[in-house]
C-alpha cells in the first residue's frame, strides 16, 4: 500500500441534477480533492463526477491558509515519493499558471546557515537537492547572500531560484472551474454526516447524507478530507486511520515600510532533532511579508486562534497516545513554541539571526493556518501518503486518502495524477450503464 470562493461570487455553478446520482463523488474541496477531481474527469469525460464540500467555497482551510510558497523539493529524501511529486509538481504548477494566466512570482529562496554546525547540515541538504534534481540549485557564501538578500546575514546558503509564490486558494478555484467546465458538479455547504449502502439502488449503491439532509447517490466515493480525514474514514467504520492532530502555525507581519528588507524566501537550515522547520521570511503576492510560523497545538480541528475551542476535539487530541508521546519527546521545543506565540519578542529573536535590524516595533500580529498532522500511536509523524478502503457494508466502494503530506499544494497536480491512478486501479471505471 502506498502510504500514500458561495462559489457563486467566483463564477462557480452550484446546482443539482434531478436525482443527484454520480459515478464518483469526491468528499473534500481542498486543493488535493479538487485537483484530483479535475484529473479524473479529464481522463474519463464520460463519467458523472461530483465534489461535496462542507464550506461555502473551496479551499477554505489548509489550501487557503498556507504560506503560498511554490516549493522546489530540496528537503525530501532522494528517491522518495514526496521528492518526486514535489519536483514534478513544481514544473506542473508553473506550466498551469502560465496557461491560465494566474499571477505568480519566482522570488527564489535562500536556506541560510548562520554558524558552522548549520553549515555542515547545509552541505548535506544541498546534496539532497541535487539528487532530487531541483533545478539550478547552488551554494553561495556570505557575500553571495548579501547580493541576493542585502539585509540577510549568514555564513553560507543554498539558493533555489525557481522557488516561487502564488495564491494557492486562487489556483484551487481555477481547478474547480476546469472541473465544472468538463461537466463536474460541486455541492457546497454539504457537510458529510453519513455514508450507507442503498439496497434499492443497484446502480448508485452508496448514499451520502449531509448535515442539512441533502443527499447524493454514487457508485464510488473518494475522500480527501484534510483536517477531517480520519473522522470521515471513521464514518465508514475504519478503526485505525492515521490520527489527525491539528497544529496551528501563527505568523507575524513585517511592517510595510520595512518590506524592502526581504526580496525572496529566507529559510533556516532544518534541525533534524525537531519535526517542524522553524521560522522563516515569506513574501506574499500582495506585497506583504509573513514571518514564521511557529507550531502550537490547536484546540479544535479548524482553530485559527487561541480562543477557538472545541471540547470534544481538544480532548480527542490530548488523550491520543501518539500526541502524548510526541509531546514528551519534544517537551522543551513545545514550551518554546508556546512562549513564542504568547511573547512575540521571543520569535523576533529567532528572526534577528537572519535580519539583525528587525525589532518588535517592526512587526504586528498576522494570520494563522492549521496543519493536519497525521500521527502514529508511537508519536512519530506520518510523512507519506496513506490510502484505506472503507469498512463494513460499503467496503471497497470508498477509498479514503487519509494523509496527503506537505507540500500538498505545490505537488497538487502530480498528487492528482497519482490519486487518479489509484482510483482507476481500485474501482471499475466503466462507462455508465455498461
Amino acid at each position: 500500500m502506498i502510504m500514500l470562493r458561495s462559489a457563486l461570487s467566483s463564477g462557480f455553478r452550484c446546482y443539482s441534477t434531478a436525482n443527484n446520482a454520480f459515478d464518483l463523488t469526491i468528499v473534500g474541496g481542498g486543493i488535493v480533492g479538487v485537483a484530483s477531481a479535475r484529473e479524473i474527469i479529464n481522463r474519463h469525460p464520460h463519467l458523472k463526477i461530483a465534489i461535496v464540500e462542507k464550506e461555502k467555497k473551496v479551499a477554505v482551510h489548509q489550501s487557503g491558509h498556507n504560506s503560498g510558497v511554490i516549493h522546489a523539493g530540496i528537503y525530501y529524501k532522494p528517491g522518495s515519493l514526496k521528492a518526486k511529486l514535489c519536483v514534478e509538481g513544481l514544473h506542473l504548477a508553473y506550466k498551469y499558471c502560465d496557461e491560465k494566466n494566474i499571477p505568480y512570482k519566482k522570488v527564489g529562496k535562500l536556506i541560510v546557515a548562520t554558524n558552522k554546525v548549520e553549515e555542515e547540515r547545509l552541505k548535506d541538504l544541498y546534496d539532497r537537492g541535487l539528487k532530487n534534481k531541483v533545478p539550478d540549485l547552488k551554494l553561495v557564501d556570505a557575500k553571495g547572500i548579501k547580493e541576493i538578500e542585502p539585509y540577510c546575514k549568514g555564513v553560507r546558503a543554498i539558493h533555489s531560484p525557481h522557488t516561487g509564490i502564488v495564491d494557492w486558494a486562487l489556483v484551487t478555484e481555477y481547478y474547480a472551474k476546469d472541473f465544472q467546465n468538463a461537466g463536474g458538479e460541486i455541492f457546497l455547504n454539504f457537510e458529510v454526516k453519513k455514508f450507507f449502502r442503498s439496497t434499492n439502488n443497484a446502480e448508485h449503491p452508496v448514499t451520502v447524507i449531509a448535515a442539512n439532509g441533502e443527499q447524493v447517490y454514487s457508485r464510488y466515493i473518494l475522500t480527501c478530507g484534510g483536517l477531517q480525514a480520519d473522522k470521515i474514514a471513521a464514518l465508514t467504520g475504519n478503526k485505525t486511520p492515521p490520527k489527525i492532530v491539528p497544529f496551528r502555525g501563527e505568523y507575524l507581519l513585517l511592517n510595510p515600510d520595512k518590506a524592502h528588507w526581504v526580496k525572496g524566501n529566507i529559510y533556516p537550515v532544518p534541525d533534524p532533532r525537531f519535526p517542524f522547520l522553524g521560522v522563516h521570511f515569506t513574501p506574499r503576492m500582495d506585497g506583504s511579508i509573513w514571518l514564521g510560523p511557529n507550531a502550537v497545538l490547536a484546540f479544535k480541528r479548524e482553530g485559527y486562534t487561541w480562543t477557538d475551542f472545541n471540547l470534544f476535539e481538544f480532548l480527542d487530541a490530548i488523550k491520543y497516545p501518539g500526541l502524548i508521546r510526541m509531546g514528551t519527546r519534544y517537551i522543551g521545543a513545545g514550551i518554546k513554541e508556546i512562549t513564542q506565540s504568547l511573547i512575540p519578542a521571543l520569535q523576533v529573536r529567532q528572526l534577528q539571526k537572519f535580519i539583525p535590524e528587525i525589532t518588535v516595533k517592526d512587526i504586528s500580529k498576522g494570520p494563522a493556518g492549521v496543519r493536519a498532522q497525521a500521527l502514529r500511536s508511537d508519536g512519530s509523524l506520518v510523512d507519506d501518503f496513506i490510502f484505506e478502503y472503507g469498512e463494513g457494508e460499503i467496503g471497497t466502494r470508498i477509498l479514503h486518502c487519509c494523509n496527503a503530506p506537505s507540500p500538498g499544494a505545490t505537488s497538487s497536480l502530480s498528487i492528482a495524477k497519482m490519486i487518479a491512478d489509484k482510483v482507476e486501479s481500485s474501482f471499475r471505471f466503466v462507462k455508465r450503464h455498461d
